[in-house]
C-alpha cells in the first residue's frame, strides 16, 4: 500500500554518491589535457595527441556525469512520481558514447594515419616530464574514485563493488584507470620511438590507447543500459525481503516479486502476496469470545446484520494496517527501499 507524497524531497546523502570523484577527475583531467596538448605541439607525437584528445574527452564526459548527478537530485512531482534518478544513468550513457566515438574513434584514426607516415616526432626530456606529470595526476584521481567506491561498499571486493556500485563512480574508476593505462602506453610508444627512431611505435601506442578506450566505453554503455531498462535490485536483497514478508503471520506466501533500481540508494518494490485467512480471522476476533458473540446475535437478525457490517468494515482497515507495518519493517531493514506496492491475490 503506497502513500505517495509528490512534494517529498528525495535529496539525501546517498544521492551525492559519485560527486567527489567526478569533481577531482574534471580538475585533474583538464590540467593534464592542457599539459599533453602542449607536449604534442612541441613534439608532434601521435601518442601525445591521442592522450590529449583522451584527456579532453574525459573532461567533457565527466562534466556530463556531473550534470547527471545534479539533475538526478530534482524532487519528484506529479509528472515524475518516482523522481529523476534515471538522469544519472542517462548522462552516464551519453558520456560512455562520447568515450567511444570521440575518445576511441579519434585516437585510433589518428594512430592509423600516423602509422604510415615517416615523420619522426621530436622527443625530449620535456615530453617525458609531461607524461610523468600526467601519470601522477591520473593515478591520484583514480585513487580518489577507488576510495569513494570502497567507502560506500566496505564489505565488497573491488570487483564486486564495480559490479554493484554507483554507475557514476564506476565510470570515473574505469575512465581514470584507462587514463593511467593510456599514459603508460604513451610512455612505452614514445620511449621505443626515441630509442629506435621508428615513428610506428609511437603510432602503435596511439592505436592501443584508442582500443582501450573503446573497451571501457562498451563496458560503461552495457552497465548504464541495464539501469535504464529497469535493473532489479541485488538477488541477496530480494531474497532477504521475501523472507521478511513470509515471516509475517498474515502473509501465506509471496506469489510475485519485482524490483527496480530508481537511482543510487533508491529502490522500488512490487509484490503480490496471498493472505492467510486464519491469521486475519484471529485479528478480527481479537479478545472476543466468538461463542458468546454468536449467542448474542443469533437471536436477533438486526443485531446479526450490525455485527457482520462491523466485522466487514474492519477487514480493509486491518489489512491496510498490517501492510503499513510490513512496509515499515522492510524500510527499516532496507533503507534503500523508498516505494513499496503490495497487492493481495
Amino acid at each position: 500500500m503506497q502513500h505517495l507524497d509528490v512534494t517529498q524531497d528525495f535529496q539525501h546523502p546517498r544521492i551525492l554518491k559519485g560527486l567527489t570523484p567526478v569533481l577531482f577527475a574534471i580538475g585533474g583531467n583538464f590540467l593534464v589535457a592542457c599539459a599533453k596538448l602542449l607536449g604534442y605541439f612541441i613534439s608532434n607525437s601521435s601518442s601525445l595527441f591521442s592522450e590529449a584528445v583522451h584527456s579532453f574527452a574525459d573532461t567533457a564526459n565527466q562534466a556530463l556525469l556531473l550534470l547527471g548527478i545534479t539533475l538526478s537530485q530534482k524532487k519528484a512531482n506529479e509528472k515524475y512520481s518516482y523522481g529523476y534518478g534515471n538522469e544519472r544513468f542517462l548522462w552516464a550513457l551519453i558520456s560512455a558514447c562520447g568515450i567511444f566515438f570521440l575518445g576511441a574513434g579519434v585516437t585510433i584514426y589518428h594512430g592509423i594515419a600516423s602509422f604510415f607516415t615517416k615523420e619522426v616526432p621530436e622527443l625530449n626530456i620535456i615530453i617525458f616530464a609531461i607524461l610523468f606529470f600526467a601519470l601522477v595526476v591520473e593515478s591520484f584521481t583514480l585513487k580518489k574514485a577507488v576510495d569513494e567506491l570502497n567507502l560506500h561498499h566496505p564489505d565488497l571486493s573491488l570487483r564486486e563493488a564495480l559490479r554493484e556500485g554507483d554507475s557514476v563512480t564506476i565510470a570515473v574508476v574505469y575512465e581514470d584507470g584507462v587514463a593511467v593505462l593510456g599514459v603508460l602506453l604513451a610512455l612505452a610508444g614514445t620511449t621505443f620511438t626515441a630509442w629506435t627512431g621508428d615513428p610506428r611505435f609511437d603510432a602503435a601506442g596511439s592505436i592501443a590507447i584508442g582500443t582501450s578506450l573503446a573497451v571501457v566505453a562498451v563496458l560503461l554503455i552495457k552497465k548504464n543500459r541495464e539501469f535504464l531498462i529497469g535493473k532489479s535490485i541485488p538477488a541477496e536483497k530480494s531474497e532477504a525481503i521475501i523472507e521478511l514478508l513470509v515471516a509475517e503471520p498474515c502473509i501465506e506466501k509471496v506469489i510475485d516479486f519485482k524490483s527496480t533500481v530508481l537511482d543510487v540508494g533508491r529502490y522500488h518494490l512490487k509484490c503480490e502476496v496471498e493472505w492467510n485467512g486464519a491469521a486475519l480471522l484471529n485479528e478480527i476476533i481479537g479478545e472476543d469470545d466468538l461463542k458468546t458473540t454468536f449467542k448474542e446475535v443469533s437471536q436477533d437478525y438486526g443485531e446479526f446484520k450490525r455485527y457482520v457490517a462491523y466485522t466487514t468494515n474492519r477487514i480493509p482497515r486491518l489489512i491496510g494496517r498490517t501492510i503499513d507495518n510490513v512496509e515499515k519493517k522492510i524500510k527499516a531493514a532496507f533503507p534503500e527501499v523508498k516505494h513499496i506496492d503490495i497487492e493481495i491475490n
